[in-house]
């Protein structure tokens, strides 16, 4: 972590911070904290309704905190241990206190929300429309820290009265059950294919279009019940780094099968839910948001991600997602090059997942394709909306040409 304060000399060098004196510090994102503004001493610290003792106690608006610098407490770099320790203990403070987890969350897509009981999932939320003609259109969100089906909202509102279209939110999220379990891709699997046996109205198989994680799951339905499955479009998919590339703490985390090392740590109670609201702050959503967007990110998704990850027990399935628990390291040996549907890839660049491995794929598989929608860094459907549009209808003519 970097911290950045009048005391802290560049090398770390034998400055002691002043004692007694207080220093804004912001949490900007969960990689970076700056002790930015230092008030001078003799003066009081801001006050806007909670108090603030020696060794940080949180003052301020959400994101901020006020903390002293001891004297005594060694020279610049245990200083900043300090301070740190300041912060941390602020920021859990905080979390425990004054940050709301019942905020209103409105329906993620302008469509009629249903719910049925999973023998497997608990509870499960769907978003349904059943205009149109054609095989039925069914939508998978990616997993993340404030993942929902606004992800998908911009082809659901494509489609919808063009064709009978459903979107699910996955376990763990949105108005699905957010329980205190164990989250697996088994799970996640067994939620969409009941959705499709059970929930589907229309008669034949679907089209599915899953984001990111959301196509490893999707991928192993239509591997397992190819007969619920007529095409698979994959958005950004994750399992197609190149040996040896390089892979997220998460990627990581499965491939050498520390997961369950970096769930015990993740959720003990101490720091838990703090640790998860420091990831979900808007400042957070936003600056990961950055990473997926050429522009500016979409202020409604945005917005709908700081609501959805602010609900009881939120924190359980992206707490797996983060410790790794959710990939399957070898997906693509062992679930895309043996899917016999037809199967679309849309891509471009993206900060979180690469397709080192896609070429080979396609040269190896028939039965795939690719477009690469570019300047895009992972969800075209938002900043291309027209051109991915374009490319599912090319996709989806072929596979029905080939019927």
């Amino acid at each position: 972590m970097r911290l950045r304060a009048p005391w802290v000399s560049q090398s770390m060098g034998t400055m002691n911070p002043p004692p007694g004196q207080w220093y804004t510090v912001c949490v900007t994102h969960p990689l970076q904290v700056d002790v930015s503004r230092h008030i001078p001493d003799g003066s009081s610290p801001p006050q806007d309704g909670t108090s603030a003792r020696e060794g940080g106690e949180v003052v301020g608006k959400q994101g901020q905190t006020v903390v002293r610098v001891l004297g005594g407490v060694g020279a610049g770099l245990g200083g900043a241990v300090a301070t740190l320790g300041g912060v941390v203990g602020g920021w859990l403070a905080y979390s425990a206190a004054a940050i709301d987890r019942r905020i209103e969350l409105p329906p993620a897509l302008p469509a009629e929300r249903q719910t049925f009981t999973s023998a497997v999932a608990g509870a499960i939320s769907y978003y349904a429309a059943h205009e149109g003609s054609g095989p039925p259109l069914v939508l998978i969100h990616s997993i993340n820290a404030a993942a929902s089906a606004y992800e998908l909202r911009p082809l659901f509102a494509a489609y919808r009265g063009r064709r009978p279209i459903y979107a699910l939110d996955l376990p763990g999220f949105g108005f699905s059950e957010r329980g205190d379990r164990t989250y697996s891709p088994a799970l996640y699997v067994a939620a969409i294919t009941e959705l499709l046996r059970t929930q589907v109205r229309e008669a034949g198989p679907v089209d599915l279009v899953a984001l990111s994680l959301g196509s490893e799951f999707a991928a192993r339905v239509a591997l397992e019940t190819p007969e619920l499955v007529r095409s698979l479009t994959l958005i950004s998919p994750s399992g197609l780094r190149a040996e040896g590339g390089v892979l997220g703490v998460s990627q990581r985390a499965a491939r050498d099968r520390r997961s369950d090392g970096f769930l015990r740590a993740f959720s003990v109670p101490l720091w838990s839910q703090g640790f998860y609201d420091l990831l979900t702050t808007s400042a957070s959503i936003r600056y990961y948001l950055r990473k997926s967007f050429v522009g500016t990110p979409d202020p409604g998704l945005v917005a709908y991600g700081y609501a959805a990850s602010h609900q009881p027990g939120a924190r359980f399935a992206p707490l797996h997602f983060i410790s790794g628990k959710l990939f399957t390291p070898d997906i693509r040996a062992t679930v895309y090059e043996r899917l016999s549907q037809p199967t679309l890839v849309i891509y471009d660049r993206d900060g979180f997942v690469s397709f080192d491995e896609l070429p080979a794929l396609l040269a190896r598989r028939p039965n795939w394709r690719a477009e690469r929608i570019t300047p895009t860094f992972g969800l075209p459907q938002f900043e291309e909306t027209a051109r991915t549009v374009a490319a599912l209808d090319r996709f989806w003519a072929a596979v029905a040409a080939r019927a």
